[in-house]
C-alpha cells in the first residue's frame, strides 16, 4: 500500500479551525482562495503519492553511496526531487520578489505534510533549504539576498544547517570550528561538523552550507558564535559556479533510520581554508541560527505528523485485510479481519485521533505565523507571534514523540509480521526514532516551554490560552446536540479537566523554575506532552462542534471526526492528570534528583 494524502482533513482544519478564509485577506495572501489552495492540495498529493512515496523503500534499501568524498543519492531521487523543483513547490511559501509563490505558510505547511508523509528522506533536504532561506531573509545583506536567494527559492540549490561538531551537541557554547578574516572581507573556515544532513549530494548544482564559527578574539561560549555562508561552490563574478570550495564530505553515517537522507561529517579547511561571507553581526550568529531552528523544528513536527499518518494507513489496510480469531461478541462463528477487534480498533484509534490532533495543532500554528507576519495591526501581529512561538516546542516535541508511539502501535497491529521489514511497519517504527532527538531534544524542547515560554511573560501567553480552551468547554455545553451526544458530554468533561491540570501546571512552573529549577525542569518532557495532549484536545474540540454542525453537508466525514474526537476525549484527554502528577511529584528533589552520581 502506497500513501494518499488526507487532504480532506487537512481542508477542513484550515477552513475551521485555523481560519483560512481570515489568512487570505491578510495583505499579500490574496491569491490564497479556496479554490486555489484545493488546487495546490491536490498537486501537491499527487507528486507525494505517485512519485515520491513509490521510493520511500527504496531509501530504506538502498541508501546513498558515499565514494571519494562524493554522495550519490538514492536510484530515483534526483529525478523526483527535480520534478519537486520543476513544480515550483520549493517556494510555495516564499516571497515573490525572490521567485516564489508568496502563499501562507499555513497552505505550505500542509504541502509539507504530505512531502514529509511520502518519503521523509528525500523531504528532509527541501526543509534544509527553507531554513537557509528564513536566515538569509532575516539576516542576510541585500547584496546577499539578490546573490543566493533566487536560486535557493527555485530549488537549484539547497541549503544546510551546519551546527553540531564531535565536542558540540546540543552545547554549542563549545563549538571550535573558526572563520579568519581576509582582507576582501571573506573569511576562510576551518574545522569540523558532524550530522549535517544532506550535507553532500547530487541533486542540487549547488549545496549553500549554514556555518557556526568563531572569529578571531570573539568571547567565549555562546556570545563569540557567528554564521557563515559557506558554499560547496564558489561564484564567479557574473553569478556562474566557479571553483571548488574547500569543503570536504568525509564520510556519512550508517542510521538506524531515515537511510534515504546523506548525513555528512564536513570537514572544513584543509587546502588553505574555506572561503564564506559572514551574515548579519559579528558574535550574533546564534541569534540568526535560531531563526533557522524554529523553521527546521516547525518542520520536524511536520516530519513526525506525516510519518503518523502513513503509519496509520498503512495500519489500517493491514487490519482489514489480516483474517485472525472469531469476535469476541460472538457476533461470527468464523474468524474475521483484525479490524473487527476491540483491541485494533483501539490501536488504530488512537494513531488516528493523536495523527488528527496533532495536525490540528500545527495548521493552528501556521495560521499563526501568517498572522504575525502579515497583519496590518503591530499588536495583532504580537500577539499571534508569541502564540506561535509558545506552540513550537509543542508542534515539534509533541508531535514527534506522538509519530514514535504511533509508529509503534502500527508495528503492534500487525503483529509479529510488523516486525519483518518487508512488511514496511517497522521502517516507519525506525525512521520515527530520530525526529524527537535531532533539532533539539524533547526535553530542549521542554526547557523552552517552561524558560523562554511561560516563564518569561509570567504566564501571559498560557493563561491566555487557558482562557480560550474554558470557552471551548463552554461552547461545547452549549451545543444543541449536548444532551443527547455522548462525545460531546466525553469532551466536555475531559478537556475541562485537562485544562485545569495544564493550569496547575503552569502555575507550579511559574512557582519554581527559579526557586528550584531542578524539580521544575525534572518535569520538563511531562509539562511539553502535557501541553501538547491539551493542545491537542482543545482542537479536537473545536473540531467536534464544526463537524455537528456541518454534519448534513457530509454524514461519513463529520461522523468519523465526531468518533475520533470522542476516542481523543476518552482515551487520550485522561492523560494529563497523569502528566500534572508527575511534574508536581519532582517538587523536593525526591526520588531520581535525589539519587547520588555514584549510584547510577
Amino acid at each position: 500500500m502506497s500513501y494518499s494524502a488526507p487532504i480532506k482533513d487537512m481542508l477542513f482544519v484550515m477552513k475551521e479551525l485555523a481560519g483560512l478564509d481570515d489568512v487570505a485577506r491578510l495583505p499579500g495572501f490574496e491569491e490564497a482562495t479556496p479554490e486555489t489552495v484545493q488546487s495546490v492540495l491536490d498537486e501537491a498529493g499527487k507528486l507525494a503519492s505517485e512519485v515520491w512515496a513509490p521510493l520511500n523503500v527504496t531509501g530504506d534499501r538502498e541508501p546513498p553511496q558515499w565514494r571519494d568524498g562524493a554522495v550519490s543519492a538514492t536510484l530515483g531521487f534526483k529525478e523526483a526531487f527535480r520534478q519537486f523543483v520543476d513544480g515550483g513547490w520549493q517556494g510555495l511559501a516564499h516571497p515573490v520578489e525572490y521567485g516564489g509563490q508568496g502563499l501562507p505558510r499555513l497552505v505550505g505547511a500542509a504541502c509539507l505534510e504530505m512531502q514529509k508523509a511520502a518519503n521523509l528522506s528525500l523531504a528532509t533536504c527541501p526543509s534544509l533549504t527553507d531554513g537557509a532561506i528564513e536566515a538569509l531573509l532575516m539576516a542576510g545583506s541585500e547584496g546577499q539576498k539578490a546573490r543566493w536567494l533566487p536560486r535557493l527559492v527555485s530549488g537549484e540549490w539547497s541549503g544546510t544547517m551546519n551546527l553540531t561538531e564531535p565536542q558540540a551537541g546540543s552545547d554549542l557554547g563549545m563549538l571550535r570550528a573558526r572563520a579568519e578574516p581576509q582582507a576582501d572581507g571573506t573569511y576562510r573556515l576551518f574545522g569540523t561538523k558532524i550530522f549535517i544532513s544532506w550535507g553532500e549530494h547530487d541533486m542540487s548544482g549547488n549545496i549553500v552550507h549554514l556555518v557556526l564559527a568563531r572569529t578571531p578574539g570573539a568571547p567565549e561560549g555562546v556570545k563569540g558564535i557567528s554564521l557563515f555562508l559557506v558554499p560547496k561552490f564558489l561564484l564567479n563574478d557574473d553569478g556562474t559556479l566557479g571553483a571548488r570550495n574547500d569543503v570536504q564530505c568525509v564520510s556519512i553515517e550508517h542510521k538506524m533510520g531515515l537511510k534515504g537522507s546523506p548525513t555528512a561529517v564536513l570537514q572544513y579547511g584543509d587546502n588553505g581554508g574555506a572561503i564564506g561571507e559572514r551574515i548579519g553581526a559579528e558574535n550574533r550568529g546564534l541569534e540568526y541560527m535560531f531563526i533557522m531552528m524554529i523553521s527546521a523544528r516547525f518542520a520536524v513536527g511536520m516530519q513526525g505528523i506525516g510519518l503518523a499518518e502513513r503509519a496509520y494507513q498503512k495500519a489500517r489496510g493491514y487490519a482489514k485485510e489480516r483474517v485472525q480469531s472469531r469476535p469476541v461478541d460472538g457476533s461470527s462463528s468464523c474468524p474475521v479481519t483484525i479490524v473487527h477487534h476491540p483491541d485494533v480498533r483501539r490501536m488504530l484509534g488512537t494513531m488516528r485521533a493523536l495523527t488528527e490532533a496533532a495536525r490540528a495543532v500545527a495548521l493552528v500554528a501556521a495560521a499563526h505565523a501568517d498572522r504575525a507576519h502579515r497583519h496590518p495591526d503591530a499588536t495583532t501581529r504580537a500577539e499571534h507571534h508569541a502564540l506561535y512561538e509558545f506552540m513550537v516546542p509543542v508542534v515539534k516535541g509533541w508531535s514527534t514523540e506522538m509519530a514514535v508511539e504511533t509508529a509503534s502501535l502500527g508495528v503492534q497491529v500487525h503483529g509479529g509480521m510488523g516486525f519483518i521489514e518487508e512488511t514496511g511497519a517497522a521502517q516507519f517504527y525506525r525512521d520515527a526514532r530520530i525526529l524527537p532527538i535531532y533539532e533539539g531534544t524533547t526535553a530542549i524542547q521542554g526547557n523552552d516551554l517552561i524558560g523562554r515560554k511561560t516563564v518569561r511573560d509570567g504566564g501571559a501567553v498560557a493563561k491566555r490560552i487557558i482562557g480560550d480552551i474554558e470557552r471551548t468547554v463552554q461552547a461545547l455545553e452549549a451545543s444543541p446536540a449536548y444532551a443527547d451526544d455522548a462525545a460531546l458530554k466525553a469532551m466536555h468533561k475531559h478537556l475541562a479537566a485537562a485544562n485545569r491540570a495544564f493550569s496547575h501546571a503552569v502555575d507550579f512552573m511559574l512557582e519554581n523554575a527559579k526557586a528550584d529549577p531542578n524539580a521544575a525542569y525534572m518535569g520538563g518532557v511531562a509539562y511539553l506532552k502535557l501541553a501538547g495532549v491539551m493542545l491537542g484536545g482543545w482542537q479536537m474540540a473545536r473540531a467536534l462542534i464544526a463537524s455537528h454542525a456541518l454534519m448534513h453537508e457530509d454524514p461519513a466525514f463529520h461522523g468519523a471526526k465526531i468518533a475520533t474526537a470522542h476516542h481523543y476525549a476518552t482515551h487520550i484527554l485522561p492523560q494529563a492528570a497523569a502528566f500534572e502528577a508527575t511534574i508536581v511529584a519532582a517538587r523536593g528533589g525526591e526520588g531520581m534528583l535525589a539519587l547520588s552520581e555514584d549510584l547510577f
